[in-house]
């Protein structure tokens, strides 16, 4: 007869996402990680960075998947030139594009940002960098849409895909790390981008005009508001697939099982708040972890949630940290829970 699996021979699951502008969930994890071992954890946790579908995804999928980075020169939200990269997983076949390497606030300096720059800027970094992941043989692009600084629609990357020839015969699969419609896109998160109110109502107005120019209409689509409508953009114009970011990385790294394997989950994300809940990936996990029977608890970089949210993530312990040695220390008062 087999001997029960001690709970305590299990690791703990250490999966946060990033905190946003500040440390990659690798980094955070990694952190995590060294508390818990410190207090005296044993087996070593099952560390496990995640992301969304916004920066850091490719990262993510990278490490689990295996592959290469290759690079190319591409136009940023404003129009400049800069040299930016995309992954090939799955011996060439299918490559990884974060709309923030291309069209993300790090190409977007703090003296720049204001109405004028969220009404300028362009997607078409994010379709130069499609079109160089076709031009490598790509055969399906998995497109992270998070972090961008634009609200264009993805107008911007749809003429630079066909000014580059097109998809020829690739499919785009966009991960979503929201669920906002396309033509809400302006008005959830313009004001993020730098847009007044009369900017707004601006940008709210450009994206229902150029709805009407496309194919299909994107409006109303789950998800097609991610990167500043670019998601449904990109549905409207060539077909692409509109993917929640959260389930489709925690199935590519295989979440589920590890977290079964596991005695508790920690996960983490820089601000816990009602947003936690409506697709993120911390939140998606925690209520996974809620359905097996597996402790859940949370670092995070701000505490913004309701106590009746709480209980719906039923998460045993949240602890604020917001620098490396806060994040270690909250790994270590974790382990008084487990």
């Amino acid at each position: 007869m087999a001997r029960p699996v001690d709970p305590w021979d299990r690791p703990v699951l250490v999966a946060p996402d990033s905190f946003k502008g500040t440390f990659s969930s690798a980094t955070v994890a990694a952190a995590v990680g060294r508390g818990l071992e410190r207090a005296g954890v044993t087996p070593p946790p099952d560390l496990c960075p995640l992301a969304d579908g916004g920066e850091g995804t490719m990262s993510v999928l990278l490490t689990a998947l295996g592959g290469e980075t290759a690079g190319a020169r591409v136009r940023d939200p404003l129009g400049r030139e800069v040299l930016s990269s995309f992954a090939l997983v799955e011996d060439g076949g299918t490559a990884i594009v974060e709309v923030a390497a291309a069209s993300g606030w790090a190409h977007v300096s703090d003296e720049e940002r204001g109405p004028d720059t969220a009404w300028a800027a362009s997607s078409v970094g994010t379709g130069d960098l499609v079109a160089a992941a076709v031009d490598a043989g790509a055969e399906v692009v998995l497109v992270a849409a998070g972090g961008s600084a634009t609200t264009d629609g993805g107008a911007g990357a749809i003429t630079a895909i066909q000014e580059h020839g097109g998809l020829r015969g690739a499919s785009l699969v966009v991960l979503c790390d929201v669920r906002i419609a396309f033509e809400r896109a302006a008005a959830v998160f313009g004001p993020q981008k730098g847009a007044d109110a009369p900017t707004v109502d601006r940008l709210t107005r450009r994206l229902a005009a150029f709805a009407e120019t496309l194919p299909r209409d994107p409006r109303g689509v789950p998800g097609g508001g991610a990167a500043g409508g670019l998601a449904g953009g990109l549905h409207a114009a060539f077909g692409a697939t509109l993917e929640p970011g959260a389930p489709f990385v925690l199935q590519a790294l295989d979440v589920d099982a590890r977290m079964r394997e596991a005695r508790a989950v920690v996960v983490g994300e820089g601000r816990l708040d009602r947003t936690t809940l409506e697709g993120k990936i911390a939140g998606e996990l925690a209520i996974r972890a809620r359905q097996a029977g597996v402790p859940a608890h949370a670092v995070v970089g701000r505490r913004e949630i309701d106590p009746f949210d709480v209980r719906i993530l039923d998460l045993q312990a949240i602890e604020e940290a917001s620098t490396l040695a806060e994040i270690e220390a909250a790994g270590a008062r974790i382990a008084a829970f487990l």
